[in-house]
């Protein structure tokens, strides 16, 4: 989630080594920053595409092609890291204006909802651990959620490189579904312990190792404030706005929405821990820190 800060400025189209050539989505803002990341991958004509920017991008597209063309290369299949319409929109017009026949779009599964129709593609359904070949590069999916339900990251073996999706940003930190799903995928990136890492938005993260434990100490330190704020006013039932106003000082009027479900995650799983109780007034969720009674 960005903040005001100046991003690096990212070209349109950039080899980024032998095997991977990023496309940017041409969709900036503050919650894709310089645009939605998505990859070719592999050193053939046929190359694996890592998702597809969002819906009706008529510069992407044309980015798309023009890069197809001067690498002589076709779309062998594509592969969607998670839900989100900035990673799944462009599938309809690839489907249509680009790929000559049709080819297979893997993603997991969505539980809670009905995944999206992309017509006239269709979605293959696969599972953790599922592997994507093509000449180069093989590619491991392994199930992150938190950020989504489906989400995904791909490590490539080759190049001992990890596709990050929006587990992980360049230059921002990541929003989420459920905190303590992220907190395990956040986990299992470190455990592989990836000499790069290609994200979803922003720069590529040459130094991955350290900036995952970065996200990892990040959150722990928003929970601390998050409980300095409840301490500072004990006795007091404090709103979801109230805590963000305290923690999140400055923060872009747009970017406040995000924040605070950002901070009711980590709410719910201090009430979890038994540090913070759910207070419901007047059909408003309000927060106050539970306090230990003495037994003496």
């Amino acid at each position: 989630m960005a903040s005001g800060v100046k991003l690096t400025p990212l070209a349109a189209i950039e080899k980024l080594s032998e095997r991977i050539i990023r496309i940017l989505g041409c969709n900036p803002g503050n919650h894709t920053l310089q645009g939605t990341n998505t990859y070719l991958v592999g050193n053939g004509k046929k190359k694996i595409l890592i998702d597809t920017g969002s819906p009706d991008n008529a510069e992407y597209m044309r980015n798309l092609k023009k890069t197809l063309q001067d690498h002589n290369s076709t779309i062998q299949e594509i592969v969607i890291t998670h839900w989100h319409n900035d990673h799944i929109g462009g599938i309809k017009d690839i489907c249509t204006d680009i790929l000559t026949d049709p080819v297979k779009i893997s993603k997991l599964e969505r539980k809670s909802v009905p995944d999206q129709d992309v017509s006239p593609g269709k979605y293959t359904f696969v599972e953790d651990k599922h592997l994507f070949t093509t000449e180069g590069a093989t590619l491991r999916a392994i199930h992150t959620p938190g950020h989504t339900e489906d989400h995904i990251v791909l490590y490539m073996e080759e190049e001992n490189a990890l596709f990050a999706g929006d587990t992980i940003l360049g230059e921002s930190t990541a929003v989420f579904e459920d905190l303590h799903s992220y907190m395990q995928s956040l986990q299992k990136i470190l455990d592989i312990k990836p000499n790069i890492l290609y994200p979803g938005h922003g720069i590529v993260i040459e130094n991955p190792v350290e900036y995952v434990t970065y996200y990892i100490n990040h959150r722990n330190e928003r929970e601390n404030q998050i409980l300095a704020v409840l301490q500072k006013n004990t006795g007091q039932n404090l709103s979801t706005l109230d805590i963000v106003t305290s923690v999140y000082v400055g923060l872009n009027p747009s970017l406040i929405p995000s924040a605070c479900g950002s901070a009711r995650h980590h709410l719910k799983k201090l009430v979890k821990d038994g540090k913070v109780e759910l207070i419901n007034e007047a059909d408003e969720e309000k927060w106050t820190l539970v306090t230990r009674k003495s037994n003496i």
